[in-house]
């Protein structure tokens, strides 16, 4: 049975098996830790999410929890834009704080609507739609992927969510219709933002073009990108990774 919840944390940076490090540490050798490990089903998290970022989101992520981190973020981001702070600001050292959003808010997941792990799923087909944006999963890129994923053993439902929504083409209107409050739409766009740095124009377009149909402020949109940007460190640079 598919698991929402695990594969979200899978997708956002989870723990490799025998390991200290989360696949976002060795992004750029996924396909070296799937051929070394190929149990680590987290290496195919890696290469589904895009190994081109220098970034990882930082370990106080991974302790929470992918749907709590993303709450927490969200949350973080749209307190300082309603306070009219300015912009976080990552620390001069150590990991950023990061908690999850308080129970009594429309970001605890607990209060999704639509049930939590239906929007959990949502929440990953925004990830892997964001994915897509700089058109790297191509045919080829695809093939690498399924073959990689019938390495990983996480399961075959997990295998074929996955795979389906690789070949899906974009679908705005329903990921958009996925987000039932004005709290998930800054989520979708927040899970959105931590899966690439938007380095290309493809990315940013991406992600300015699911802001404007979101209807998130742009001053809202400027709190997420600062707050996700202030919850990453350079790769390889995460307290604890051997590398």
């Amino acid at each position: 049975m598919l698991d929402p919840k695990k594969l979200l944390d899978d997708l956002l940076g989870s723990q490799i098996p025998g390991t200290g490090s989360t696949v976002r540490d060795k992004a750029g050798q996924a396909a070296q830790m799937a051929k070394d490990n190929p149990l680590a089903a987290g290496a195919l998290a890696a290469v589904l999410l895009g190994t081109g970022t220098g970034r990882q989101v930082t370990g106080a992520a991974i302790k929470l929890g992918g749907l709590a981190a993303i709450g927490g973020l969200a949350y973080k981001a749209y307190q300082n834009y309603k306070a009219g702070n300015e912009p976080a600001q990552a620390p001069a050292s150590g990991e950023p704080e990061l908690l999850p959003p308080p129970a009594d808010t429309a970001f605890d997941p607990a209060q999704a609507p639509q049930g939590e792990a239906e929007f959990t799923l949502t929440l990953v087909r925004a990830m892997i739609s964001a994915a897509k944006a700089d058109g790297h999963v191509d045919d080829d890129e695809r093939k690498k992927i399924a073959d990689k994923l019938k390495l990983a053993g996480i399961g075959a439902e997990a295998e074929k969510f996955l795979l389906a929504e690789l070949e899906s083409p974009l679908d705005l209107d329903t990921l958009v219709a996925g987000a039932k409050t004005d709290a998930q739409k800054l989520e979708l766009y927040t899970a959105s933002r931590l899966t690439i740095d938007p380095d290309t124009r493809a990315e940013r377009g991406y992600l300015d073009l699911l802001a404007g149909r979101l209807g998130l402020p742009d001053a809202l949109v400027d709190h997420v990108e600062a707050t996700v940007s202030a919850a990453k460190v350079p790769a390889g640079n995460a307290p604890n990774s051997p590398w």
